[in-house]
C-alpha cells in the first residue's frame, strides 16, 4: 500500500491499513459507512428535515492462549486513519486481558472478494423522497379537507459494511432501509389510527393511500363501545403479528433451549438437540416461518455480520454465508438459530441469524376478506398494533403488552365501532398453535421493533381466543 493511501480515509483502505497495523493472532474489521435522510410532520406540516453522514469502525483482535483464544472488540465512530492505529491496539489489548473466548473458532477462511469491495460506499439523500414529498403534501390538503390532523416520519438509511479477515475475506454489503409511520388524529385528539410501512427506497409508498385507511378508522372510532377483559375472537393484522414473532424469533436460541431454559425446551430427560423441541409440531395450520438473505424486498446481508458476541452472534463466525432458513416448516419447528460454537453444543445445524423474516400459510384472504368472515358467533377484535411488549415467562414465552391506535369491534362481518384498549397476556408460541387462519402474507412494518427489524413479511391471523387480560385506560 502506498504512502498516500495510507492516509486515505475510504473505507476499504481503512480496513486493509487496520489489518496491516494487527499484531495479534487474528483480526477482523467492519467498517460500516452511514447516510440518513428524515422528513417529520406534524398537524398537517413538515416541521424537520435532514440529512446525515457517518462511520463506525469495529476492530476484533484474537490472541491465542495457553487456555485458549481470547477476543477483544472495540468499535468507534468517526474514525479516520490517524485513529486506527490506537483503536488497533486497544482490541489487542482487550484480548490480551480477556479470558479464553467461550465461542472461539477458527476465523471463517477464504479468499472471497466482493466484487464492489472498492468502490465508494452507497448513500442516501433527500432525493429519496423525489416522489414521496409531493404525495405527503397532497396527503397533508386531503386530510385537512376530511377534517384530520397528521403526524409522522419518513425516515431513509443505508449502511454500506466492509469486512476486511485476516484469514483473507473482503466481503461488502449495502443495506437500504426506510421506514414511514403516519399517525391521524381527530381535531380533539379523541381518535387516533396509526398505519406504518417498510420500504427500500420509497418508490412504492404512497401516503395518500395510508390516509385514506386511516379516514376509515377514524370514521370506525366514532362510535365507541365499552367492552370488559376476556378471550376473543380476534384478527391480527401483519404488523402486530410481526410485533409477536420478532420477539419470538429473539428468544428462540438453541444453546438456551438445550439447556432447558425456554419455551423451546423439551420437557424430560435428554441433552443437546434432543433437549430442543426441533421436529416437533407447533401449528395445525402449515405454517412456514423462514429467513432468507435474498427475499425479494427484504434483501439483506448474505454473510454474517457481528459487531459483538452474544446468545445468537458470534464475532468468530464474521464472513460466514447465509442462506435460507426454514424456523418452522409446515407448522414443525425446524431450525433453532445456532452460530458454529452453539450448533457444536447442541448438536444442531449452523444456523446463523438472518436480519429478516417471513411467515406464510398458503392463505389468499386480505385482512378486510377475514373481517367479513368474523364475528358471526359473537363478537371479534380487530387489532391494529401492539406496543410496551415485556416477557412475562421465558419458560412458555408468556408475553405481555398493550394495544395501540385502534381496536375496534366486527359484528358479522361488518367494523361496528371501536372499544377500549387492553392489556393482553399471550405467548406468540401458543398463538400459532391455536390460529385457526392465516391470510395472505405481505411486506408490513412491526411497531414496536422497526428501530430494530423492519424487514418481515407476515399474514393476518384469526386466533379464537385471544387474551385481554384487563382494560387499559388512557392509552
Amino acid at each position: 500500500m502506498s504512502p498516500r493511501s495510507i492516509r486515505s480515509n475510504r473505507p476499504h483502505e481503512i480496513v486493509e491499513r487496520a489489518l496491516e497495523l494487527s499484531r495479534a493472532d487474528g483480526c477482523v474489521v467492519i467498517a460500516d459507512e452511514h447516510s440518513s435522510a428524515n422528513l417529520r410532520w406534524a398537524g398537517n406540516a413538515l416541521t424537520t428535515n435532514g440529512v446525515t453522514r457517518g462511520r463506525t469502525l469495529t476492530v476484533v483482535a484474537t490472541v491465542d492462549g495457553a487456555q485458549g483464544t481470547a477476543a477483544g472488540v472495540v468499535s468507534r465512530s468517526a474514525v479516520t486513519a490517524d485513529d486506527l492505529e490506537p483503536l488497533v491496539r486497544a482490541a489487542e489489548a482487550a484480548a490480551r486481558d480477556a479470558g479464553p473466548a467461550e465461542d472461539a473458532q477458527p476465523l471463517v477462511a477464504g479468499e472471497k472478494v466482493s466484487d464492489d469491495f472498492t468502490d465508494a460506499p452507497a448513500e442516501t439523500s433527500s432525493e429519496v423522497f423525489a416522489a414521496f414529498a409531493p404525495a405527503l403534501g397532497e396527503s397533508f390538503r386531503q386530510a385537512g379537507a376530511g377534517g384530520r390532523e397528521l403526524y409522522g416520519f419518513a425516515q431513509h438509511g443505508v449502511v454500506s459494511s466492509y469486512l476486511g479477515t485476516s484469514a483473507g475475506l473482503r466481503l461488502r454489503h449495502d443495506q437500504p432501509t426506510g421506514v414511514l409511520e403516519l399517525n391521524a388524529k381527530s381535531p380533539d385528539r379523541s381518535r387516533s389510527a396509526w398505519a406504518g410501512r417498510a420500504t427500500r427506497d420509497f418508490t412504492e409508498v404512497d401516503p395518500r393511500e395510508l390516509d385514506a385507511e386511516l379516514a376509515r378508522r377514524l370514521g370506525w372510532a366514532e362510535r365507541r363501545i365499552e367492552l370488559p377483559a376476556g378471550r376473543y375472537e380476534t384478527l391480527l393484522p401483519p404488523t402486530a403479528v410481526a410485533d409477536l414473532l420478532i420477539y419470538q424469533l429473539w428468544s428462540s436460541g438453541a444453546r438456551d433451549a438445550a439447556e432447558g431454559r425456554t419455551v423451546f425446551s423439551k420437557a424430560g430427560e435428554g441433552e443437546g438437540a434432543a433437549r430442543t423441541r426441533v421436529g416437533e409440531r407447533l401449528s395445525a395450520l402449515p405454517l412456514t416461518l423462514r429467513s432468507d438473505p435474498l427475499a425479494a424486498g427484504l434483501e439483506c446481508a448474505p454473510f454474517v455480520l457481528a459487531h459483538a458476541s452474544g446468545d445468537d452472534a458470534s464475532v468468530f463466525d464474521n464472513g460466514l454465508p447465509l442462506t435460507a432458513t426454514d424456523w418452522m416448516r409446515d407448522g414443525v419447528l425446524d431450525r433453532l438459530p445456532t452460530t458454529r460454537h452453539s450448533a457444536a453444543l447442541t448438536g444442531l445445524p449452523v444456523a446463523p441469524a438472518i436480519d429478516n423474516l417471513l411467515l406464510e400459510g398458503g392463505g389468499s384472504r386480505s385482512l378486510d376478506e377475514m373481517v367479513a368472515g368474523a364475528g358471526h358467533e359473537g363478537p371479534a377484535l380487530l387489532l391494529t398494533c401492539l406496543w410496551y411488549i415485556r416477557e412475562v415467562d421465558p419458560a412458555s414465552l408468556l408475553l405481555t403488552g398493550l394495544t395501540r391506535d385502534g381496536v375496534y369491534l366486527v359484528e358479522n362481518g361488518e367494523v361496528v365501532g371501536e372499544v377500549n384498549n387492553f392489556r393482553f397476556n399471550e405467548s406468540p408460541v401458543d398463538l400459532l398453535s391455536r390460529a385457526v387462519e392465516a391470510g395472505r402474507t405481505e411486506r408490513t412494518l412491526s411497531r414496536e421493533w422497526s428501530d430494530y427489524f423492519p424487514r418481515t413479511a407476515m399474514p393476518a391471523l384469526r386466533v379464537p381466543d385471544f387474551n385481554m387480560s384487563s382494560v387499559s385506560r388512557g392509552v
